[in-house]
């Protein structure tokens, strides 16, 4: 019996320790794995390098189950990432929500980020736009207006939140799942980005921010805004 339970238990602990992929990056392992294998017959150091590629490829596909906080006075992080702005910013014209500014809390991913992106709140999704751009660098404030983009807008119980997707000096495909019009939870995926890029959140007013510039993110759990309380944003500190 204790031999059994001992099984179990690193069984247990090899399924939570295998990361799931998602169906998304299989298309791209397999062709990783593919052009491993024929540089090797090549050359054989190029098999190795080829390999590194392809479990890269595998770790950029993962998408790990997430606890959301389900509360609706709080405004999920919807992407894994470096919170790369905190500041006003109008969101995006087509989205035909005025000029007047929002609060902008943008998320920058690197190549080694998780892409899955997620609803950063619940509501129904009442428009989708995508927008053919340029392909920046996705830290630069400027992509956010002259990137291509994919945006949602996300009718909360707070009022309408505004979601963009940014692609990035890598990225060449947005992929968005989400559909309009529809209902989504908060935390539920709504999409990824290959490789390398960002996505804003726009809030409406009475929601304050709680990441500063410079925070990880941990895209489907980390609060990065709240309804009704309004005690200024947390002072931070780098250690």
């Amino acid at each position: 019996m204790p031999r059994r339970g001992g099984a179990m238990s690193l069984a247990d602990t090899i399924r939570s320790t295998l990361v799931p992929i998602h169906r998304e990056g299989y298309p791209f392992i397999a062709g990783f794995a593919v052009a491993s294998l024929v540089l090797g017959l090549i050359w054989e150091p190029l098999f190795w390098i080829g390999l590194l590629l392809t479990a890269w490829c595998a770790y950029f596909f993962r998408d790990p189950p997430r606890v959301t906080p389900v509360d609706d006075r709080l405004v999920i992080a919807p992407a894994d990432g470096v919170v790369s702005s905190v500041g006003p910013a109008a969101p995006p014209a087509e989205l035909g929500l005025g000029g007047e500014e929002m609060t902008r809390i943008s998320i920058f991913m690197n190549v080694f980020s998780c892409h899955i992106n997620r609803a950063p709140v619940r509501g129904r999704i009442s428009l989708i736009e995508h927008r053919a751009g340029r392909f920046l660098n996705a830290d630069l404030d400027k992509a956010s207006q002259e990137n291509e983009r994919n945006s949602l807008v996300i009718e909360s119980p707070h009022g309408p939140v505004p979601v963009v997707q940014i692609a990035g000096l890598v990225a060449r495909r947005i992929v968005c799942w989400a559909e309009a019009p529809g209902e989504i939870a908060v935390g539920e995926r709504i999409g990824l980005i290959r490789f390398g890029s960002r996505v804003d959140v726009y809030l409406p007013a009475g929601a304050r921010p709680r990441v500063a510039v410079g925070q990880t993110a941990v895209g489907g759990e980390t609060v990065i805004a709240e309804f009704g309380n309004q005690d200024p944003p947390p002072l931070v500190r780098v250690s």
